[in-house]
């Protein structure tokens, strides 16, 4: 229950955050910056739906292993996308690891009724956050945005909700 209160609040100060910021003219951030498999993520906002704390996903037999079921998200059945896992970089989590993690919906304009399973939230980040960016990798799949690098040299590879939403192996979770 203090997973939720916490996640609630977080969110809270989170939107109090960036409206105070579009209030002042301040630039918004454009990604949540969230950590999968122990590589950074950056999610465009504008494609990120709510935030939920872990919370029981009832297994669906027959999918591939990255789809780990369906979930009641505030009353909506949503598939849950361990996201490190449908990359190709899943990592086995025990059950404190789970408690640990966050169930990340897509926005409701996409029209798919999915979450994502991501290890941290980073918290926003801007462009200005960055020092560099690159290109994707030439092999890289069609939702994958530029890479983004942080004053410490840490990658950050932008993916595109939105495009991944329209991915054929996205939505055929049939094994």
């Amino acid at each position: 229950m203090a997973n939720r209160e916490a996640l609630r609040d977080l969110q809270s100060r989170l939107a109090d955050r960036l409206q105070a910021a579009r209030s002042e003219g301040v630039k918004v951030a454009a990604w949540l910056a969230v950590q999968a498999g122990g590589r950074g993520y950056l999610l465009p906002l504008s494609q990120s739906g709510e935030i939920f704390p872990w919370t029981g996903v009832q297994p669906v037999p027959y999918t591939k292993p990255w789809f780990l079921g369906i979930a009641n998200l505030r009353g909506t059945l949503a598939g849950v996308v361990d996201l490190a896992a449908m990359l190709g970089h899943g990592v086995a989590r025990s059950e404190p690891a789970l408690a640990e993690s966050s169930l990340l919906a897509l926005h409701a304009a996409l029209e798919v009724n999915a979450a994502l399973l991501v290890d941290r939230l980073q918290g926003l980040r801007g462009t200005e956050a960055f020092v560099g960016t690159e290109a994707p990798p030439a092999d890289a799949p069609v939702f994958f945005g530029p890479v983004h690098i942080d004053p410490s040299g840490n990658r950050w590879q932008e993916l595109q909700l939105q495009r991944l939403s329209q991915t054929s192996e996205f939505l055929s979770i049939r094994a």
